[in-house]
């Protein structure tokens, strides 16, 4: 079928007349319309994403109503004799609140009991809300730190983390299966409970009782925090205060929720921009911490004092080590530290993570991209407890209690980090220098390349196809060891040509391992329209030399893959 006929069947029943007349609008421009109908949204590494309008590639109540109807017809057949439950919560986007309204009423509609957030919540608060509600499923309807045109639909199940194996392939057929007018739309109101305070309340507890680490004063900690106009408005300011943080300072232009992100290029903590007038604020009142999250509050971005009292922006990887780190010393100080602990990240995170669990004598667990997949491992390891973890790109989360990263769980236990140090004298800049000292000093540095449209899909398939068929034997004039192949499962030892088999589920991933153990990973994003390659060197930590003098050599080792690698 072509892209005018998928097109025009959205020009009657039952699509309304507004979008019947957006469709029309969308035939004079041929560019556009193939962009809009070339394909349908799929499910990816954090649910399915994309630019709101209409069309097959757009976000709109059509293509979320025909997820959500699939979704319903799974659930009913996974739970044929129970009172499905569902649990809903939604972001400051643009049309965030109406189309959780709408998927809310397909569920009430397929007679699934539904608990709908009344305002905005975090990412996480839904993860915990499947368990604490015991529900069947939950939806976010977010984009995380996408563009304001952006918006997107995350699914969890009943263990609150995200879609995975078997259930994520059995619903997508459940979708691909599903045909628009077979979409429920007038809802049940008397199946359509809504909620708020009283899960905030659990929520705040059991951050508390999870990351609370002293009982030292805390009052003395000057903090910055901006929620980026996002949800985390709405817990991180709370949960400092009953903390016992007194001298909190939120970034007033950036506190209101506004889907528009009027301040901010991306409202990503990844960028620096992001957490410009942050920092600015942090500098007026001499603070000693800036904390900024996204607007869907699971990613998590801090800016410390360095050792010049100049700002530094910790990267995920460095926010991940400081955590994990901070987290293993206090349980082996209080002797509660066992073999049955683990911790976890992500195969294009840094490797320092694995030298952490060795020196504790913990297992580390690793995992392909996307934080559904740490939670699996929680779920897949009732015998073993789960300290911490997290993935490059700015998530982590402490213990076992949600499902998903959680930048308010990540906000406090930050503080609680740096109030601990700064009793002592110390920082946490002073704490990831020891923690290189310990385990080596790694640097990392990710870089995306956007293809937007068919044709950039296209460029992207063929990139990945280049390097897997044809891949480099040297990089930066260093052989190539290892090349492990996640989408063919198979870990290829150059030198010797032997090869074994990944266990990990398979994925688009390829991931070059040179001989001084430099790493560097090409993966297409499961949720934007760009190809990402990671870098990762490392090497001995030399305390005769600054910090910045060491980092800056690695970084211009980097910069040599970067010239062979990207063309």
């Amino acid at each position: 079928m072509t892209i005018e006929e998928i097109a025009s069947k959205w020009l009657s029943n039952p699509f309304d007349e507004h979008t019947q007349k957006e469709v029309k609008i969308l035939k004079g421009d041929p560019k556009k319309l193939e962009d809009a109908f070339y394909t349908s949204l799929k499910f990816g590494t954090g649910g399915m994403r994309g630019i709101m309008g209409v069309g097959t590639n757009r976000i709109n109540k059509y293509t979320l109503g025909k997820s959500t109807q699939g979704l319903s017809n799974f659930l009913l057949k996974k739970y044929p004799n129970e009172q499905i439950k569902a649990v809903i919560a939604y972001d400051s986007r643009h049309n965030s609140k109406d189309f959780a309204k709408i998927v809310a009423n397909i569920f009430t509609s397929n007679g699934i009991l539904c608990y709908l957030f009344s305002e905005i919540r975090p990412t996480p608060e839904l993860s915990f809300a499947v368990r604490f509600l015991k529900t069947h499923c939950g939806i976010v309807l977010t984009a995380s730190h996408n563009p304001p045109n952006y918006n997107g639909y995350k699914v969890y199940g009943k263990d609150g983390g995200q879609l995975v194996p078997p259930d994520d392939k059995i619903i997508i057929s459940e979708i691909d299966n599903t045909s628009f007018d077979q979409i429920k739309f007038e809802g049940n109101k008397k199946l359509l409970n809504y909620i708020d305070k009283k899960i905030d309340s659990e929520y705040y507890n059991t951050i508390l009782n999870e990351v609370s680490m002293h009982n030292l004063d805390r009052s003395n900690l000057k903090i910055v925090f901006t929620p980026l106009h996002g949800t985390s408005v709405n817990a991180v300011p709370q949960i400092l205060d009953l903390a016992g943080y007194k001298k909190n300072f939120i970034v007033k232009e950036q506190e209101k929720p506004d889907g528009n992100f009027p301040t901010v290029k991306s409202p990503n903590p990844e960028d620096k921009l992001a957490l410009k007038m942050a920092v600015s604020l942090a500098s007026k009142k001499n603070a000693d911490l800036v904390i900024g999250t996204d607007p869907d509050a699971d990613r998590l971005g801090i800016v410390v004092r360095d050792l010049d009292n100049d700002w530094y922006y910790l990267n995920g990887n460095q926010t991940m080590v400081v955590f994990t780190e901070y987290l293993l010393s206090k349980l082996k100080k209080n002797e509660q530290l066992g073999s049955n602990n683990f911790i976890a990240s992500t195969i294009v995170s840094t490797p320092m993570i694995e030298n952490l669990a060795n020196a504790y004598g913990v297992k580390f667990k690793n995992c392909l991209t996307g934080f559904k997949w740490i939670a699996k491992l929680i779920n897949d390891s009732p015998d073993h407890k789960f300290i911490g973890g997290g993935e490059e790109s700015f998530g982590y989360l402490v213990g076992d209690k949600i499902r998903d990263k959680d930048a308010i769980s990540a906000s406090l236990l930050a503080c609680e980090i740096a109030s601990d140090l700064q009793s002592r004298g110390e920082s946490i800049f002073k704490y990831l220098i020891n923690c290189y000292i310990k385990y080596g000093l790694y640097v990392e540095r990710l870089i995306s390349i956007t293809k937007e449209g068919k044709d950039g899909a296209n460029q992207i398939i063929s990139i990945m196809k280049k390097f897997r068929e044809s891949p480099p034997k040297k990089l930066g004039n260093i052989h190539i060891h290892y090349i492990d192949d996640y989408l063919l499962s198979i870990s290829r030892n150059l030198k010797n040509n032997q090869v074994k088999k990944i266990s990990l589920p398979k994925e688009n991933v390829l991931i070059f391992t040179l001989e001084d153990k430099s790493r560097i990973s090409l993966r297409p994003s499961g949720t934007e329209p760009k190809i990402k390659f990671y870098f990762s060197v490392n090497s001995f930590y030399n305390k005769r030399l600054p910090f910045k003098m060491q980092q800056k050599q690695l970084n211009k080792k980097i910069d040599l893959f970067v010239n062979d690698i990207i063309t």
